[in-house]
């Protein structure tokens, strides 16, 4: 019985209705006559434009009547040294023919004019490659994820690229189409803090069975006091006994807290693992997250609310404000929680739960055989085909499907005592839970996708916005009724439900489970 209580609160599979999203026409923008200077300049063959299956490099290149564009030294320079410098950036300069060009220009002015015609239409080639890749992406989440549900960034880089040409400032370019969030800026500050590490190749593998306290004696505690130092969480010198002090439980804290842990300096197996990542497996972990940050929208609304499932936090964020933050329980590994941005609809106080395909198979049906009274005892009602309810002894066995399982609204419902609805294609929502206890965990992978808020009443309140209508005593009266009521959230709020796993602040890097195994897999892809 235990068990399959623990499988109704955490499998909730009931969401918003499904709407089918607008698609807006993209309107093309004349693209802009390049203006040539008097370098030596040569015909570009069309026949070799077309080798690249470009559109946009076609329509780059008509715009200087199919001439090379390139022979000024100082814009050369300058678009050589950004490819040659977006490993700063985690891209990989061999994806923008770094080495190739570099050989071309170092012979440039003995060049024939096909040769010179090549490397022109490479520069363009690639510099309009690594712009794309700055603004959305080297990779294409919906051909990655079938559970990401993001809207397309599009990029007209031709105009981009031809107007800061002619206005000779391309020296700004590579900036201004990156992200501007505060996220994506940390992460590249912690691309820079970690390549300052030194190397830490012989540094060996913790191997601990045990946990480890304050005062105990163990042979890994060795090992374990050199990757604090490597990674400065403990400082000065050691003396790198099998001993757990006071000092290396201070520091053990500290990196605990860094990496989303419990931070109540025992030694187990998270904190273990979390050690055992090498410089280069973090460095890597931090360009799969910078490469995710490009995909995302550029430009956040005025409110917003934005979940990182792996850190299970939420915060609400009002014109560039901070107001609230909660702690949120996500989707386990089988069920994750699904990627969305999205808009905030409606908040339903006192809401039903409808039991599930899966858990009424797995869970209900034998539970319901051995015990027709199962579902009674858990406030869950069984209607017919006809909306009428069926007592438990009439409950026909041998068809299940036939039937329809409600719990009735209260505390101890699945869903908790409120949801906030908002458009999806995934059937989720932000909910309460009748598991209150879970938000002390710091491994809180336990949903069944949708996302659990704590202190839920409070966000409501906070979010509707209206001290006479809906107060605090006001919820807490609808609350009492146990009446279901939806109520319009009228003040506009994004939901930006995302997933990053690493980020700096004030020098000091932070990083957080990859809960869904995501991370190794993206930079596999991105450095294939």
């Amino acid at each position: 019985m235990n068990k399959l209580y623990f499988s109704l609160v955490i499998c909730i599979f009931i969401g918003c209705k499904k709407d089918t999203p607008k698609i807006t026409p993209v309107v093309k923008k004349p693209v802009p006559a390049i203006i040539l200077t008097d370098e030596r300049k040569v015909e570009i063959d069309t026949a070799l434009l077309g080798t690249f299956k470009s559109e946009t490099l076609k329509q780059f290149y008509n715009s200087s009547e199919n001439k090379t564009v390139w022979g000024n030294l100082k814009k050369r320079t300058y678009v050589l040294s950004q490819l040659e410098k977006s490993e700063e950036l985690g891209l990989n300069p061999e994806d923008y023919k770094a080495s190739k060009l570099k050989k071309f220009e170092s012979k440039v002015s003995t060049l024939t004019d096909s040769e010179l015609a090549t490397y022109d239409i490479l520069l363009t080639y690639n510099f309009e490659k690594y712009l794309n890749n700055l603004y959305k992406g080297k990779l294409d989440p919906k051909k990655l994820y079938t559970d990401w549900d993001l809207e397309e960034k599009t990029f007209d880089v031709n105009n981009i690229l031809i107007k800061a040409f002619n206005k000779n400032k391309l020296d700004s370019i590579v900036e201004n189409v990156q992200s501007k969030s505060n996220t994506y800026k940390q992460l590249l500050k912690a691309l820079e803090i970690i390549n300052e590490f030194p190397d830490d190749s012989e540094l060996t593998k913790i191997e601990s069975l045990n946990k480890i306290t304050l005062h105990d004696t163990n042979p890994a505690l060795i090992n374990i006091k050199k990757r604090l130092l490597f990674w400065k969480d403990l400082s000065g010198k050691d003396s790198l006994t099998n001993i757990y002090d006071q000092k290396t439980f201070e520091s053990v804290k500290k990196f605990q807290e860094r990496h989303g842990l419990a931070n109540d300096g025992v030694i187990g197996q998270g904190t273990i693992s979390a050690l055992n990542y090498s410089k280069e497996r973090r460095k890597q972990q931090i360009i799969a997250n910078l490469e995710r940050w490009r995909w995302y929208t550029t430009d956040l609304a005025e409110n917003y609310f934005i979940i990182n499932i792996p850190d299970y936090s939420l915060n609400v964020v009002e014109s560039q404000d901070t107001t609230l933050v909660r702690n949120i329980v996500v989707g386990t590994s089988k069920r994750k929680t699904p990627i969305i941005t999205s808009v905030l609809k409606t908040v339903v106080f006192n809401p039903t739960w409808t039991v599930p395909p899966t858990i009424l198979k797995e869970d209900v049906v034998p539970a319901m055989k051995r015990n027709r009274n199962y579902l009674a005892n858990k406030s869950i009602t069984i209607y017919d085909t006809a909306g009428n309810v069926v007592e438990p002894n009439a409950w026909n066995e041998n068809k299940p499907g036939n039937y329809r399982y409600v719990q009735s609204p209260g505390y101890n419902n699945s869903l908790g005592l409120m949801k906030i609805l908002f458009p999806n294609h995934h059937s989720v929502y932000l909910h309460d839970t009748n598991h209150r206890n879970y938000f002390g965990r710091s491994n809180r992978s336990l949903s069944s996708g949708c996302v659990r808020v704590e202190n839920p009443l409070e966000l409501a309140e906070h979010i509707l916005d209206d001290s006479e209508r809906w107060s605090k005593d006001k919820i807490d009266t609808i609350i009492a009724s146990k009446k279901t009521t939806s109520i319009k959230i009228t003040k506009k709020y994004a939901l930006y439900q995302w997933y990053w796993t690493a980020w700096s602040k004030k020098n000091q890097l932070f990083f957080r489970a990859d809960i869904y195994n995501l991370d190794a897999d993206l930079y596999a892809k991105l450095r294939n």
